[in-house]
């Protein structure tokens, strides 16, 4: 099956989704943090009366503005191309991904969208109250709508609370409950969402931090790094407790990633956590050659990946070769097998249509019960997105099994310097807080650049992130159920290239639009009395 479809069509596609992501993903983690930062001074302000804090708000709530109605412009592009580049994806889990993104449009887009209109014109319309009512549901309805495409990318992650139907070949829903309070989905809404909270607050320190230096609206600046660092605090607190449940889940539901993200090519009992390396050769030279040591350099704290996993230093860690090739003693299924065993299905599945359209009923039947039978299904079915990879001959299907190790080079930089930037950034609301306290902050200028160039490496931080997430995933659309060259639409390359070429230029004038009207506002400053 792998060799009749096109791998260009594949490649350009993914690429495709890949840019309308990344670009897209600049503009909602300031989104979700910069809303509650906004809320919770305009909150300081109702309470105090105090009009410096009004002037304080609404500076921030213009760029919260201006960051959110471009990012609604690229989130459109993304859900249009589900249906464009991903046709056959849809249509097999449309039943199932499609819930959360239509929830996501009725409630929560719908409810931002409304609020955000009182949120900017309702000043001196409304009651102060109801504004800030206004204000905490327009950063509320922002929130949601991450939860619910959150949910949905999460079930693509671990595929929970559905069956398949095998006269229609499709995964409907069975449990909705169990797709939106999955572990999986709870740890990916509260570990991303929060994630965009530290973004957000490394914006406001950074900016503050600027008008620091140009000695330009100091009481301003040293407010706003206060609620700033304390709201960052808080966040980046949040994120590891939530990263460290998000570990548990992949190493529970996608081994392979795990593994790819610490670089463990075979498993260990006590397996050591890498706080940094170097590899050795290439990917495919280190799948290919087993080395006792696949690191040219590394910083190894040895069993603490086996206690970050399964809460036990001295438990098993899997690696990429385990999966690879299996191992009897921990009870892993080689890839092979896995292929073979999603061949079965997949033929299954054929016999069963075929029954079906030559009106051969006792057939029909029997194959049907099988879909029904959860030893079969725990057995074969599990493994159906497998099949796509299987081949009569042997030394091909043994090639096609290195095709299932995802890019281990680039899931585990990206999974360290995100990490190790999320450290940075602690240290970073630690001081700035400290020495604000102190009624030192002008005097650090030194701390003060470090906030400011902190900002783009906020924004590094956060594609590395999604880096881990969708590469470390690959080649899976739908984990062990579906890749993406079953996904993808069957239409021409070109188009997709030339579309490719038009989004990449539409997205950088967007960016490009977007900070430069942002360096607008910040140079003009606050405006005096809060107009």
């Amino acid at each position: 099956m792998v060799e009749n479809i096109d791998l260009s069509l594949v490649d350009w596609s993914r690429g495709q989704f890949a840019l309308t992501a990344m670009f897209h993903w600049i503009f909602v983690p300031l989104t979700l943090g910069l809303g509650y930062i906004v809320a919770i001074m305009e909150t300081i302000y109702v309470k105090t009366g105090n009009p410096e804090w009004k002037r304080i708000t609404k500076f921030w709530m213009n760029l919260f503005g201006i960051n959110f109605a471009i990012g609604v412009a690229t989130g459109i592009i993304l859900e249009f191309q589900f249906g464009t580049n991903w046709s056959n994806y849809s249509w097999f889990v449309g039943d199932i991904f499609g819930a959360p993104l239509a929830i996501e449009g009725i409630m929560a887009f719908f409810m931002e969208s409304t609020f955000i209109a009182v949120m900017f014109f309702g000043w001196d319309k409304v009651s102060r109250k109801f504004h800030l009512t206004s204000s905490w549901l327009t950063a509320i309805g922002a929130n949601l709508s991450a939860l619910w495409i959150l949910v949905a990318n999460a079930w693509m992650q671990n595929p929970v609370g559905m069956r398949f139907n095998p006269e229609t070949a499709r995964n409907e829903m069975e449990n909705f409950w169990e797709v939106l309070f999955s572990p999986t989905a709870v740890n990916k809404f509260l570990h991303t969402t929060t994630s965009g909270f530290v973004l957000a607050s490394i914006f406001v320190v950074g900016i503050s931090a600027w008008f620091l230096l140009h000695k330009r609206d100091q009481m301003f600046a040293k407010k706003s790094i206060v609620v700033g660092s304390i709201f960052g605090l808080i966040a980046t607190f949040m994120v590891i407790f939530t990263g460290d449940g998000a570990a548990k889940d992949i190493a529970k539901h996608q081994p392979m990633k795990l593994a790819s993200m610490e670089g463990l090519y075979q498993g260990e009992t006590g397996a050591p956590l890498m706080i940094y390396g170097f590899f050795s050769g290439s990917d495919e030279e280190r799948l290919k050659e087993p080395k006792e040591d696949n690191f040219a350099f590394n910083i190894p704290v040895p069993g603490m990946l086996s206690f970050l996993a399964n809460g036990d230093f001295d438990s098993y860690v899997p690696g990429i070769r385990d999966m690879l090739y299996g191992n009897d003693e921990h009870n892993i299924l080689s890839f092979e097998e896995r292929i073979k065993r999603g061949h079965v299905a997949q033929q299954t599945l054929k016999e069963f249509k075929d029954a079906e359209k030559n009106g051969n009923t006792t057939k029909y039947n029997s194959l049907k019960a099988k879909f029904n039978d959860k030893e079969w299904l725990n057995t074969y079915m599990k493994y159906f997105g497998y099949g796509t990879y299987y081949d009569p001959d042997p030394q091909k299907l043994k090639a096609n099994v290195l095709e299932l190790v995802p890019p281990v080079t680039i899931a585990f930089h990206s999974f360290h310097i995100m990490v190790g930037l999320g450290t940075l950034f602690v240290l970073v609301f630690l001081l700035l807080l400290f020495y604000t306290m102190k009624n030192k902050i002008e005097d650090t200028r030194w701390l003060l650049w470090v906030a400011l160039w902190s900002i783009p490496l906020a924004y590094l931080a956060q594609q590395t992130g999604w880096l881990v997430a969708e590469v470390g995933r690959q080649p899976w659309v739908i984990q062990d159920m579906m890749n993406t060259r079953m996904a993808v639409s069957q239409i021409g390359t070109g188009a997709v290239q030339t579309t490719f070429w038009l989004f990449a230029i539409t997205f950088v004038g967007l960016a490009i639009a977007e900070v430069k009207i942002m360096l607008t506002q910040i140079k003009k400053g606050p405006k005096e009395g809060g107009q």
